[in-house]
C-alpha cells in the first residue's frame, strides 16, 4: 500500500481565548495529511496504514467480480494463443511498453477529471463572491435610499451603523470560510462594542449579522419608514446573502472524496516506477532527466487539483478574499458619504 502525506485540510475549531495585542488574524495551521482528512470526515483516529487499508477495502469488494472475470478471460486468451502458436518469445521491454501505455491512458483521464473538478469548485466560489459584491451593493443602496425619512438626529447614524454591518458580514464570512479567529481591530471598527462581544460568542457570526440586519429592517417597517413591498425587497437581498454563504460552505465542507485522491496518487507512483524500465532501454542516463520532468509535470498537475479544491484559504492560488472585501467596504463607504451629503443639502 502506497501512502503519501502532503495534502492540506483546514482545521475548524474556534479558540475561546482572545488576543487583544495582535492586529492580524490568528492563523491556524492547515494540515493536508490523510490522517487529518479522515479524522475530519469520521472523527476516528487511525494511522496512515489503517486508513489506506480501510479506504481501499471500501471499493475492492465492488470491483473484485470484474477483476476475477477479466483475469479469467485473459488466462483463456493466453492458453488459446499458445495452443495456436501465435505467441513469440517473451519480450520484457515490449510488455512494459504496453503496460505503460495502458496506465498512461487511464492516468490522463483521471488527472483531467481531477483538475476539472477542482477548477469547477474554484470557479463556483469565485462566482459566489462576485454575487456577494453585487448583493451587498444593492442592499446598501436600498437601505441608503429607501430608509430616508429620519425623524431625529440619531436615526441617520443608526442607519449608517447598519450599513456597516453589511461590510461586517463580508468580513465575518471570509473569516468563517478560512476557519480562523478574528480579533478586535478587524470587526470592532464596523460595530459597537456590545455587538462585537455578542458576535464573538456567537456560534455562526455571519448569520448573527444577518439577523441584526433583519431586525433593523423590521423595525423600520413598524415605524412606517418603509412599506411592505420595500421590506420584502430588502429581505430578499438578505436571503441572497444567506444563499451565497450556504453555497460557499457547501464547497468548503464537501471536498473531493479521499479515496479518489488516494487512488490517483497511488497510480501516479506506480506509473512513475514502471516508466523508467522502458525509458532506460532507449535513453540510458537521459532517463534521469526525463523522469525528473515527467514527475514534475504529473505530480504538479495532481497538486494543482489539491490547491484549487479549497479556494478560501490564504495560499497564492486561492481567491483574493481580502481584496474583494476591501472592494465591498469601499462601495459601502461611498454610499454612506453620499447619504451624509444628501442630508446636509
Amino acid at each position: 500500500m502506497l501512502l503519501f502525506f502532503g495534502e492540506k485540510m483546514p482545521l475548524y475549531p474556534r479558540s475561546s481565548k482572545r488576543d487583544r495585542t495582535k492586529s492580524a488574524f490568528k492563523r491556524r495551521k492547515f494540515s493536508r495529511s490523510w490522517k487529518r482528512k479522515f479524522q475530519n470526515y469520521t472523527g476516528e483516529h487511525k494511522n496512515g496504514f489503517q486508513i489506506a487499508w480501510l479506504l481501499q477495502g471500501a471499493i475492492t469488494s465492488q470491483v473484485l467480480p470484474w477483476v476475477a472475470f477479466y483475469s479469467g478471460y485473459s488466462f483463456l486468451i493466453v492458453l488459446l494463443a499458445q495452443r495456436l502458436e501465435l505467441t513469440s518469445s517473451f519480450d520484457v521491454g515490449g510488455g512494459i511498453a504496453h503496460i505503460v501505455l495502458s496506465i498512461n491512458l487511464l492516468l490522463s483521464f483521471l488527472l483531467i477529471f481531477r483538475t476539472n473538478a477542482a477548477h469547477d469548485r474554484y470557479w463556483e466560489g469565485r462566482k459566489l463572491w462576485g454575487s456577494l459584491v453585487n448583493t451587498t451593493r444593492n442592499l446598501a443602496r436600498g437601505i441608503s435610499i429607501t430608509i430616508d425619512r429620519e425623524s431625529s438626529p440619531i436615526d441617520s447614524p443608526i442607519k449608517e451603523e447598519n450599513m456597516k454591518l453589511i461590510d461586517a458580514f463580508c468580513v465575518a464570512m471570509k473569516i468563517h470560510l478560512r476557519q480562523e479567529e478574528f480579533v478586535e481591530e478587524e470587526l470592532m471598527i464596523l460595530m459597537s462594542n456590545s455587538r462585537y462581544r455578542q458576535l464573538y460568542k456567537s456560534g455562526h457570526p455571519p448569520l448573527k449579522i444577518v439577523f441584526w440586519l433583519g431586525e433593523y429592517l423590521q423595525e423600520q417597517y413598524l415605524l412606517n419608514r418603509i412599506n411592505l413591498y420595500q421590506l420584502n425587497t430588502l429581505h430578499k437581498l438578505l436571503d441572497d446573502l444567506v444563499d451565497i454563504l450556504g453555497g460557499c460552505e457547501r464547497i468548503l465542507k464537501t471536498p473531493t472524496p479521499i479515496v479518489y485522491s488516494l487512488f490517483l496518487k497511488q497510480l501516479l507512483v506506480i506509473y512513475c516506477l514502471i516508466l523508467p524500465i522502458e525509458l532506460a532501454v532507449h535513453f540510458n542516463f537521459w532517463t534521469i532527466l526525463i523522469m525528473a520532468l515527467f514527475s514534475l509535470i504529473l505530480f504538479g498537475i495532481e497538486e494543482i487539483g489539491s490547491e484549487l479544491e479549497n479556494p478560501f484559504g490564504r495560499d497564492p492560488n486561492d481567491l483574493p478574499l481580502d481584496f474583494i472585501c476591501n472592494t465591498i467596504s469601499g462601495n459601502i463607504q461611498e454610499l454612506i458619504k453620499s447619504n451624509q451629503a444628501r442630508l446636509t443639502d
